[in-house]
């Protein structure tokens, strides 16, 4: 106050002694006696050249401009040393716990909340934080205990480490596993014993292969709750990923599976048989819905956060509108309205290959593959399938070209197996449906696809570039008299070879086996399921805002 004061009567009087008197007032705040960073340090600068100013004469009128930017400088200078010092004390008075909390945050994983999250062992963040704050051996002796204890939490697969909670239906054998010889009567479990893998109701083979995507799941998440390492388990529990894990809590599941193998039920029960006025496929779809309809998990949200898996294009065609609301497992949307399937919601998987998958040493190289392009296969089709019929007339009689008619009797995988491995592209043709298992055979064969159909979904695209390692033609080209033939013979051996030596990477991606491995097709589509959970959780979250009040958002 005393130095507005002195600045008041300072703009009315000049005179010696006042002068004196806020010279010494600079003084105190130079020696540290007043308080630098308060408004009157501001003030008293701007004063000060103020009275200078009436003190001295005017400048000449050619050094004015000169002055004005010196004076600016000085101004801005002075406001900046201010603001920096403020700015410093202001860090220095933060309290500790919000550098820690920050580090938290940066920290967290992205598919667990804050509460699930603890601290890697041997994090130097975490580490060097807590050894600042306690000097204490024995609290140290405790972290390193707790980050032992935290380290073999981690090596198991639970619930808190694993991106997909499971919750598992149990119902009744004749839905699954009793499909395939296991009835589970005089046995006290609702499930075969899954830790022997060999022992394991096994699928049937042949054509019936392609969509037995639900059996692989189904060993895979009941496989998820065995403990690791022991007697019996331990070539199925040791080093199955952690993507997926089995809950028997229905409140902490993010999805629930219904066990269900839609596509073998079509291929074993679709036919009437004597006496029968309805299909046994036909009966069990209507059992299911019932048993669905009755749950109060699906009564919550309308079965949106349910998994079930009609791979099989022609699978649950009586259910599959009543149960639409479901995430599908599915091979295409060739049969399918897109109110009842579609990609926002669904997951494309990949067919079960029938040929043979060749290893990354055995895959004939550019030069021992002869044959320029393959197909067998059904020649005549419905709707987009009638393209192969185009192509047909246009390849067939083409020196480096295998073009005929093929089926699984008289050894057609034998014959597909040794055609594929000795071609260099295989092409894969639209059908009755956009997809079909040529695709995925000649994946695991390391030969390049050519895929030739407009409506197809691929298995997992939104994490694979298949233009990586696929040749891509709309059917209205290949059509085109000598189209195809250019575009193939104009791809060079490098290209070739690079699109190769990338399908033998992927090929894991495309492989069903038990026990599953890291990256496998089971894994893959598991992660399929957690990602697209997101956006299915966002919108359970969002309608249950205002349930406390008796309505929806």
């Amino acid at each position: 106050m005393e130095i507005m004061n002195l600045m008041r009567r300072s703009s009315f009087d000049t005179s010696y002694h006042h002068l004196l008197d806020l010279a010494r007032w600079f003084l105190r705040m130079q020696n540290g006696e007043l308080n630098f960073e308060s408004p009157a340090c501001c003030l008293a600068a701007w004063w000060w050249w103020r009275l200078e100013r009436k003190m001295q004469p005017l400048p000449p009128p050619e050094h004015r401009r000169v002055l004005r930017f010196v004076v600016f400088m000085a101004v801005s200078l002075l406001a900046l040393s201010c603001w920096a010092l403020v700015n410093s004390r202001i860090n220095v008075a933060m309290p500790y716990s919000a550098f820690v909390m920050r580090d938290v945050v940066d920290k967290t994983p992205a598919l667990t909340g804050l509460e699930d999250w603890h601290p890697a062992a041997g994090d130097p963040a975490s580490t060097s934080s807590t050894t600042e704050r306690s000097g204490d051996p024995g609290a140290a002796a405790g972290r390193r205990g707790e980050r032992e204890r935290e380290r073999e939490r981690s090596e198991r697969c639970d619930a808190d480490s694993a991106a997909l909670r499971v919750y598992v239906y149990d119902l009744p054998a004749e839905f699954h596993f009793g499909m395939l010889g296991w009835d589970g009567k005089g046995k006290a479990a609702a499930w075969p014993d899954v830790r022997d893998a060999g022992a394991a109701p096994h699928y049937p083979g042949g054509l019936n292969l392609q969509h037995s995507v639900a059996y692989w799941l189904t060993l895979d998440i009941l496989s998820s709750a065995l403990p690791p390492g022991g007697t019996g388990s331990d070539d199925v529990a040791r080093d199955r990923p952690c993507v997926a894990v089995r809950v028997t809590n229905a409140s902490l599941a993010d999805v629930f599976f219904v066990p269900f193998f839609a596509s073998l039920s079509y291929n074993r029960h679709s036919k009437l048989r004597r006496g029968e006025k309805v299909s046994r496929n036909r009966v069990l779809q209507a059992e299911l819905v019932k048993y669905l309809m009755r749950k109060e998990e699906w009564r919550r949200w309308g079965g949106k956060n349910h998994l079930i898996v009609p791979h099989h294009p022609n699978s649950m065609m009586e259910a599959r509108k009543k149960l639409s609301a479901a995430m599908f497992v599915l091979s295409d949307f060739g049969r399918y309205s897109p109110d009842v399937a579609n990609l926002k919601k669904d997951v494309i998987a990949p067919y079960k290959h029938v040929v043979r998958s060749f290893g990354d040493g055995d895959s004939p190289t550019f030069e021992q593959r002869p044959i320029m392009a393959y197909f067998q296969g059904a020649i005549h089709r419905k709707a987009g399938g009638k393209v192969r019929q185009k192509l047909y007339q246009l390849l067939k009689d083409e020196r480096d070209v295998h073009f005929t008619y093929g089926s699984v009797r008289q050894n057609g995988i034998r014959r597909a197996t040794t055609g594929m491995s000795t071609s260099k592209f295989c092409l894969n043709i639209a059908g009755d449906t956009p997809s079909s298992n040529r695709l995925f055979d000649a994946i695991v064969s390391h030969c390049v696809p050519v895929i030739i159909s407009d409506d197809i979904e691929l298995p997992f695209e939104d994490v694979l570039d298949y233009s990586e390692f696929c040749v891509f033609v709309r059917s209205a080209d290949a059509a085109k008299r000598g189209f195809l033939l250019r575009l193939l013979r104009g791809i060079s051996r490098d290209e070739w070879t690079k699109m190769w030596m990338r399908l033998k990477k992927v090929t894991r991606h495309f492989e069903y086996q038990y026990p599953s491995r890291s990256g496998d097709a089971v894994q893959m589509i598991w992660s399929a399921v957690a990602r697209k959970m997101h956006s299915v959780q966002l919108q359970l979250h969002k309608r249950g805002r205002f349930q406390r009040t008796g309505s929806e958002s």
